[in-house]
C-alpha cells in the first residue's frame, strides 16, 4: 500500500521529523497538533483559545487529506491539567456531532512549547 504525505499551510508546519498526516488507503493518521497559529508559529494564549486552535489545525489537515472532522474515527487528547476536561468537551461539541469519534483523554506532565493541550487522530475516508 502506498503512503501519501499530507501537508497544508493552513496548519502549523511540522517542527520535527514527522509529517502533518500520512494517508494509507482510506485511513489518514493525523499527527499531534498543538495550539500554534499557522501564520506566526506562536502558541495562542488562554486555554479555551488553545483548544479552538488545535481543532482548527486538525480541521485544516483533515481537509487537506480530503476529509473533515466528521471522518475522525479516533481522537486522542493530551492535557497538562485534567481539570480542563469539561472545557474540552464543551468546545469539542462545537466541532463534532453524533456519532462522536472514539476518544481518549490523557493527563501528561508537559507538552511541546509549553502547550496545555495536544490532539492527534485517525481519520477514515469513504
Amino acid at each position: 500500500m502506498t503512503r501519501t504525505v499530507i501537508n497544508t499551510d493552513k496548519a502549523p508546519a511540522a517542527i520535527g521529523t514527522y509529517s502533518q498526516a500520512i494517508k494509507t488507503g482510506d485511513t489518514v493518521y493525523l499527527s499531534g497538533q498543538i495550539p500554534l497559529d499557522p501564520a506566526s508559529m506562536q502558541l495562542v494564549e488562554g486555554f479555551d483559545a488553545q483548544v479552538v486552535q488545535v481543532f482548527e489545525n486538525l480541521k485544516a489537515v483533515a481537509e487537506a487529506a480530503g476529509g473533515s472532522l466528521k471522518d475522525i474515527a479516533k481522537l486522542n487528547i493530551f492535557l497538562t491539567d485534567l481539570a480542563h476536561f469539561a472545557t474540552v468537551n464543551e468546545i469539542m461539541s462545537r466541532y463534532f456531532e453524533q456519532p462522536y469519534p472514539a476518544r481518549a483523554a490523557i493527563g501528561v506532565a508537559a507538552l511541546p512549547k509549553g502547550a496545555q493541550v495536544e490532539m492527534d487522530g485517525i481519520m477514515v475516508l469513504g
